[in-house]
């Protein structure tokens, strides 16, 4: 995150050690908190601008979190970051998060473009686990955006994670964190037989429900395979315009 402007958020304090009792803790998760709004309100605007555009409903629920500071420790520790208010403010970039449920899979990558492609948005980094699921079925589309967030003397650009997945995708990715902390992460074999079961047969409710809304919109073109063809070219149109020549994997 950086900052317009002469001080830092927590003035000479930045270099002192972060710790969850530090008395100005709220003026350092301030600027976070504005800039969850500052994106829900995006948000928000497109879904009305997109709603009353097509009739379509692509922005299911939207919800949002600020890190507690015993999380922000926890991350810090794990990631091996100084646990300074500078060095947090550095290297973690997901303080502040939001995470939008759309109704189909095409609609995650609209979203994304349009929000990444707004004149005071900027991409910090993309993750598609939608085209390249992690190892165990997890599926979303993550984003860091940076944002501007106008207090009273001064402009911060804040960072904030932006999620966005399919119903489908937000209810496995649940019941998955569900289960790992039932189990404390030792979770029984079938139980993770029965979890990759449910994201192959989410990733196919996904594309039968892509292609159904195809077809009636557009009931004469041929359509290809809804988590195919065309996903992937949207995707490859998102990447390239922030990382020419990098190719879909990051």
């Amino acid at each position: 995150m950086t900052v317009d402007g002469a001080h830092s958020l927590l003035g000479d304090l930045s270099q002192n050690e972060f710790t969850s009792a530090h008395s100005d803790i709220a003026w350092f998760l301030l600027p976070y908190q504005c800039a969850i709004s500052v994106l829900t309100t995006k948000v928000n605007i497109l879904t009305r601008d997109l709603t009353h555009a097509d009739g379509h409903y692509p922005i299911r629920h939207v919800i949002s979190r600020v890190k507690s500071c015993d999380s922000i420790l926890g991350k810090a520790t794990r990631i091996g970051c100084p646990l300074t208010v500078d060095a947090i403010r550095a290297n973690i970039l997901d303080i502040a998060g939001v995470r939008v449920i759309c109704g189909l899979a095409a609609d995650t990558y609209r979203i994304a473009n349009m929000l990444s492609g707004q004149a005071d948005v900027t991409v910090i980094e993309i993750e598609d686990y939608i085209a390249h699921p992690r190892a165990n079925g997890y599926r979303s589309f993550h984003m860091i955006l940076e944002l501007p967030v106008y207090l009273s003397d001064r402009v911060e650009r804040v960072p904030v994670e932006l999620q966005i997945r399919t119903i489908a995708m937000d209810l496995w990715a649940g019941l998955e964190q569900r289960v790992y902390d039932t189990h404390e992460h030792a979770v029984p074999p079938r139980l993770l037989n029965v979890l990759t079961d449910a994201t192959e047969a989410a990733h196919q409710l996904d594309e039968t429900m892509q292609r159904l809304f195809d077809e009636v919109v557009n009931p004469t073109a041929v359509h290809p395979s809804p988590i195919g063809t065309h996903l992937e070219l949207m995707e490859q149109d998102l990447v390239s315009r922030w990382w020419p020549g990098r190719g879909p994997h990051l």
